[in-house]
């Protein structure tokens, strides 16, 4: 596995010549939130999917 040194430079390659710094730190946020949801479903951690749709409904009434 890359360094995180790595992916994060590999990332910013992706990205268009005339990013913003604030375009790459919502870019490592998304990310860094992303994986650290995959992880705590590979550790068991996540939600049943009936029970997000009881929470969404409470937020969405």
């Amino acid at each position: 596995m890359d360094s995180v040194k790595n992916e994060v430079i590999k990332m910013i390659h992706t990205m268009p010549n005339d990013v913003s710094v604030d375009d790459i730190m919502a870019e490592l946020y998304f990310r860094q939130k992303v994986d650290a949801g995959l992880c705590a479903l590979d550790e068991n951690q996540g939600l049943e999917h009936e029970i997000v749709k009881e929470k969404l409904k409470k937020w969405l009434e």
